[in-house]
């Protein structure tokens, strides 16, 4: 229960960032995405059903607020969530560079997805124009905001789950 409600604040504080303080930090109109930190982070730490469920709630946030075509956020942070979650099984409390790794494939990859089904199938073929200036920003950012990010997180998870372990250990 303590890790859901751990959960739920931090995606709520990661949608209220998104949608305040980081409209005035943009660098060039480029915001990092907090929510991919965030699926990617609980799925590789807790495994592909956690990655989905955070990858579910946060895609319905965007698609509420951001969103032209509903389902879409949805469909994709899920889809992050399960494939960032097969990695779970690899999860090493100390190591940071493969969950940094896997942030910035995701958020490259969502930034491909994204020009191909606004931009691509709108008739509008300049990918060299999208990747430069919007998709490697985008995803440098995101990788910067996650050395600080990720650590509280995987902090949080691993604090959670002593005091969960804990609670059960006393209870058996």
């Amino acid at each position: 229960m303590k890790r859901k409600i751990t959960l739920g604040i931090l995606i709520l504080i990661s949608y209220l960032l998104m949608g305040s303080l980081f409209d005035f930090i943009s660098l060039g109109g480029i915001k990092p995405n907090l929510f991919i930190i965030l699926i990617a982070s609980a799925a590789f730490i807790r495994g592909e059903n956690e990655g989905m469920a955070v990858g579910a709630i946060t895609g319905v946030l965007a698609d509420i607020m951001w969103g032209s075509l509903f389902g879409y956020h949805i469909l994709i942070y899920t889809l992050i969530g399960f494939v960032c979650g097969i990695f779970n099984r690899i999860f090493f409390d100390d190591d940071i560079k493969f969950p940094i790794l896997l942030i910035g494939v995701s958020d490259f990859g969502y930034g491909i997805v994204t020009y191909v089904f606004f931009h691509m199938f709108n008739g509008d073929f300049g990918l060299n124009y999208y990747m430069f200036h919007i998709i490697f920003p985008e995803t440098v950012y995101t990788l910067l905001v996650t050395l600080i990010m990720y650590p509280i997180i995987r902090k949080l998870s691993i604090w959670v789950g002593r005091k969960e372990q804990r609670r059960s250990s006393t209870f058996v």
